[in-house]
């Protein structure tokens, strides 16, 4: 071995990577952001879990008993609903993913020290989310039980037999089984559509540049608005087709049929699609060739898998990347699947999604024609 023509070859190796600053841009930008997302961003524990109140009793009692669950750090109440029908819209809509109903009766049944009930509805579409609510919830109804049992006796002047106490009743909505399967196969089909959508015009413009067919387009009549539509539209053909087969897939061998409306799910599906194609196209117009048009599709990859909820929930996120998952558009997307394959929601529900995705859409393919007239002019 010589190593003087080694040497040489490992010099102009590194003359090219420092040349090819995207590349190098993604070698040392990729391990950055996998370490921040997944030292800060990613929390495996189920806290600060969106919730509801209906307190149809209105007394001191009901509002210490609601007090309780906010203090634990596992709920985190969002609001109180005037209600039961408005605290369940929440719950379909993704406000909230727990519900906790207080009767009329809560405050005197407790002052008489009588047995007290409440009810605590839990969104089961995430089981961890789910079975995390029902059992900190009844360890909070617990503890707060043995209290009001005791405050009672000592109120009544009587040392045993109590027959108070808070009884907390959980229905589990949507998974009553609580199966992860129906929690991961429409998140699955989220990700496989924008692998496949990003994917399939991330190469588009690339792959006209290595053939050398790309400055032939340049001089044809062909506007660069109607090359991005012309790239797009097959594709998104493509895609309904492989959403369609992915839905049957999920229905055949996991079990997971669609609740609600099929078709809504498709055309919920369009402003998705658009905007990961969008992405696509920008990105092709921004690669000098496949490898870092690969590169690049799994860098927004990443952030799609780690912050918009595909595995873990976003309440328990730093509140900077809760904000920097509403750029995602898989964020709105994953609500969109469990929201209709699951909780069988349709538009009237889910419109706010589909606005967000329609407005991402339409800036991603704004910058991706504009940076492809500026790259041809």
């Amino acid at each position: 071995m010589n190593l003087g023509r080694l040497s040489a070859i490992i010099r102009k190796e590194l003359i090219q990577v420092r040349r090819d600053h995207i590349t190098l841009a993604l070698v040392v930008g990729i391990p950055v952001v996998e370490l921040l997302m997944f030292g800060y961003a990613l929390n495996a524990v189920t806290d600060h879990i969106a919730t509801v109140v209906f307190d149809q009793s209105g007394t001191a009692s009901s509002r210490s008993f609601v007090s309780s669950f906010d203090n634990t750090g596992y709920f985190t109440v969002r609001r109180w609903t005037s209600t039961r029908e408005e605290a369940m819209r929440a719950i379909d809509n993704g406000e909230a993913k727990v519900a906790l109903i207080i009767p009329p009766d809560f405050g005197n049944d407790i002052l008489g020290g009588r047995p007290a009930t409440a009810q605590l509805i839990v969104d089961g579409s995430d089981p961890s989310v789910a079975q995390t609510a029902m059992f900190s919830g009844g360890l909070i109804a617990q503890v707060q039980s043995a209290t009001v049992t005791v405050e009672a006796l000592n109120r009544l002047g009587q040392t045993s037999n109590a027959r108070g106490g808070i009884e907390l009743r959980p229905v589990v909505l949507y998974n009553p089984r609580m199966l992860s399967v129906k929690f991961m196969v429409p998140a699955l089909i989220g990700l496989v559509l924008q692998l496949q959508g990003v994917l399939l015009t991330a190469l588009a413009v690339v792959r006209e540049r290595e053939r050398g067919t790309l400055e032939q387009l340049i001089v044809s009549p062909v506007r660069p608005g109607e090359l991005m539509l012309g790239k797009i539209l097959p594709n998104i053909g493509l895609c309904l087709a492989s959403t369609v087969m992915t839905l049957v897939i999920a229905r055949v061998l996991f079990d997971v049929p669609v609740v609600g409306s099929t078709i809504e799910l498709l055309l919920l599906t369009l402003p998705f699609l658009f905007g990961t194609l969008g992405i696509g196209l920008a990105i092709s117009v921004v690669a000098r060739n496949q490898a870092q048009a690969l590169q690049m599709t799994m860098f927004t990859l990443l952030p799609s898998i780690l912050l918009s909820g595909f595995l873990f929930g976003r309440e328990g996120m730093p509140q900077i990347f809760q904000w920097l998952s509403l750029a995602i558009p898989m964020t709105y997307y994953l609500e969109i699947l469990r929201g209709v394959i699951l909780k069988g929601v349709g538009i009237q529900v889910l419109w706010p999604q589909a606005l967000a995705l329609t407005v991402f859409a339409i800036v991603t393919l704004g910058v991706s024609v504009a940076r492809f007239q500026k790259t041809v002019e």
